[in-house]
């Protein structure tokens, strides 16, 4: 265990500083070897000083921090790397060491194991309940999941390509609706939208309705609403399908403009 303490000296009988950014010097103690490292702080600026200090803190690898007193934000940046910070620390360096120059000693007046990451620690009574949650999720979906895909298939089936072209009739208004229309029954993936509305393009679809196909294709799901909203809740499932329909085809005619914006 490292720990780092703000000094007005270069050596153990000098004063513990009674702030962390106006110290001259930085001791880091090594609890288990024993050894001590001095570092001048670095001044490159009167402002940037105390940040300056709390990086080198935290290079060194330091796990606890004694002074007098340390600024908020100072101490946020050493709490998110794991360095704790005692302050209302005061007479020499030498002192403190005495009486908190030992892992038990630091641990006392600091909670240091509150500081080992918890993040992993897994309570294995909590694994098997959570296992059969997500599985009874799962389960209650999967019906729906099959429906979905049994409909997509359907659509792709028996919709064929030349029946959708036919309902673009060349006006940008209709069009858009149209695509976006379409796009939000067809659901599929980005990459074949892609595919599709370059082929569409081919064939003579104008851009307005093709932006809105794709646009409606990846973001509206009008078959997949019963598995979402069964996920999700109703209330969110209508609300995002509903905005993202309206977007769509606010998308397409953005896009006109700013193709006619550049001369396009």
């Amino acid at each position: 265990m490292k720990i780092a303490i703000p000094a007005v000296g270069p050596d153990l009988d000098s004063g513990v500083s009674d702030r962390l950014g106006l110290s001259s010097h930085l001791l880091i103690v090594d609890l288990e070897s024993k050894h001590f490292e001095v570092l001048r702080s670095p001044r490159d600026s009167d402002r940037g000083s105390g940040m300056q200090l709390v990086a080198l803190i935290i290079a060194k690898k330091s796990d606890v921090v004694l002074t007098g007193w340390c600024s908020p934000t100072a101490e946020r940046y050493l709490s998110a790397h794991s360095v704790r910070v005692v302050t209302g620390i005061s007479g020499t360096v030498a002192g403190v060491l005495s009486r908190f120059g030992s892992e038990d000693a630091i641990r006392r007046i600091t909670g240091f194991e509150d500081l080992r990451p918890v993040a992993w620690k897994i309570d294995s009574r909590e694994v098997v309940p959570a296992v059969r949650s997500a599985f009874n999720q799962i389960r209650n979906l999967l019906p729906v999941m099959i429906g979905v895909v049994f409909l997509v298939g359907l659509f792709s089936t028996f919709v064929s390509r030349d029946f959708v072209t036919s309902f673009f009739s060349g006006s940008i208004w209709w069009d858009s609706l149209r695509g976006v229309s379409t796009g939000s029954l067809f659901t599929g993936n980005p990459i074949n939208s892609y595919i599709i509305g370059g082929q569409l393009l081919e064939l003579g679809v104008s851009l307005v309705a093709v932006t809105a196909f794709i646009c409606s294709w990846v973001t509206v799901g009008l078959i997949q609403l019963p598995a979402e909203s069964a996920a999700l809740g109703w209330k969110f499932a209508v609300f995002r399908n509903a905005s993202c329909f309206v977007l769509s085809i606010a998308i397409s005619f953005l896009m006109i403009w700013i193709l006619n914006l550049f001369g396009m």
